[in-house]
């Protein structure tokens, strides 16, 4: 299986002291699981977009001017479909949003704060952590942060790093930052505490996962040979199945969109028969993702 290096590393010649640091750079520690919902739910359900809009294009020198477009699609047709569908079924959800974004469509930032739903860190330009350095990092993640405080009124609490690229600083500077939680790593599907070097930190994980995401399935590659090759219909089918397992299990359904992506004619309804068929098997407790972690790390069983 390849994880995107290209040369070999002598790994095997590797202590179990270096594994283990390595291991120990953000590490799963305890379930954060509650014993109950609030709502009398019987699941909680986490629906998350990843407002990335112009910033993909951006982040690489915005040379294309035809992804520029793709991005502003995000923002003119994919967000007004997103949020008529939230607020048609009365549903709070999360927003992770670069500071790019947030500068360049600030009335959109507002608008998500004063319907009720969460908007948090997601990079300043879309940026990869791990090409960084600590002193790079820390100073664009607190200036996302400053950034969105200024915009919206309200401090975020929490990050979901962009393109879930995690880097050996990321979770130390998190916590520096006093922030609740991460959304970006894929340890469990119950939320779960965060050991920093061995060590239970401040920063609680709410996972993500590529199965649960519209991006790994609808995306194409312009200039590669990568194009998306599962029907809308399959990939309702996929959202379902993981839906009804969290609901039989009593834990967390959390999904990752993107407005760009998912706000197509030809695929928002997805969202939407994906919303009656959660309402259709019984009571759910739907959240930002920031009141999902409060909830979970003041009820862990």
């Amino acid at each position: 299986m390849s994880h995107g290096h290209d040369t070999p590393v002598p790994t095997w010649t590797w202590s179990e002291e270096k594994l283990q640091k390595i291991l120990n750079k953000a590490r799963a520690g305890k379930s954060l699981r509650p014993d109950f919902w609030p709502e009398n739910g019987k699941c909680a359900v986490a629906l998350s977009f990843d407002s990335d809009h112009d910033t993909f294009e951006l982040r690489d020198g915005g040379r294309s001017v035809s992804a520029l477009s793709q991005g502003h699609y995000g923002a003119r047709q994919g967000m007004p479909r997103i949020r008529k569908i939230l607020e048609k079924y009365s549903i709070s959800a999360s927003f992770y949003v670069p500071a790019i974004t947030a500068i360049h469509y600030p009335d959109e930032q507002k608008a998500h704060i004063a319907e009720g739903h969460e908007v948090a860190l997601h990079g300043w330009i879309h940026e990869r952590n791990t090409l960084l350095d600590y002193t790079t990092e820390r100073e664009l993640m607190f200036r996302s942060a400053d950034t969105l405080e200024k915009i919206t009124g309200v401090r975020p609490v929490g990050i979901r790093t962009p393109s879930w690229d995690f880097s050996d600083n990321t979770l130390r500077i998190a916590e520096e930052m006093g922030l609740l939680y991460d959304s970006s790593l894929m340890a469990d599907v119950d939320c779960y505490e965060l050991l920093l070097d061995g060590k239970p930190c401040n920063v609680v994980e709410l996972p993500v996962e590529w199965i649960r995401d519209d991006a790994a399935y609808l995306v194409m590659d312009r200039w590669g040979g990568l194009r998306p090759q599962i029907a809308p219909h399959d990939i309702l089918q996929i959202f379902i199945r993981e839906f009804d397992a969290a609901f039989d299990e009593g834990g967390i359904f959390q999904l990752t969109m993107h407005p760009d992506i998912i706000g197509h004619r030809s695929r928002i309804w997805i969202l939407e028969e994906l919303i009656q068929h959660i309402n259709a098997r019984g009571k759910v407790w739907f959240s930002t993702h920031a009141d999902i972690v409060r909830h979970a790390k003041a009820n862990a069983a």
